[in-house]
């Protein structure tokens, strides 16, 4: 898949992208700049990611499928229009209870509130 560069506008349907590999996980990014990554993630049944954290920002928007998102020791239920937000260095892990597919934003922390801007 070709990856969009911020200069050109494109669209596509995220369930004409989902492939479900026969077991793990197969992501394809769908756009990269310099601030943000989008990738479609597809979790085959059963398929783990393991506890870590990121150093950005990450928001899972969830497309189909069922499963369970342990974030900061909070077991959460991942289905079809779920959206979650977790702050960078977030400890977090994944279980797919069946075929999952979800689009993860990474993005730079924000490091200043835009009322602290200097003038």
């Amino acid at each position: 898949m070709t990856v969009a560069t911020p200069n050109n506008s494109f669209t596509v349907t995220l369930q004409d992208l989902i492939e479900y590999p026969s077991s793990g996980i197969l992501s394809k990014v769908l756009f990269k700049d310099n601030n943000t990554q989008y990738s479609l993630f597809c979790l085959a049944a059963g398929a783990e990611i393991d506890e870590h954290t990121s150093t950005r920002n990450a928001v899972i928007t969830v497309i189909e499928g069922k499963g369970n998102l342990e974030l900061e020791g909070k077991d959460l239920v991942l289905a079809p229009g779920v959206f979650v937000f977790m702050p960078a260095n977030a400890p977090h892990a994944l279980q797919a209870r069946e075929n999952l597919a979800f689009v993860l934003t990474l993005s730079e922390q924000v490091r200043k509130r835009l009322s602290e801007k200097s003038s």
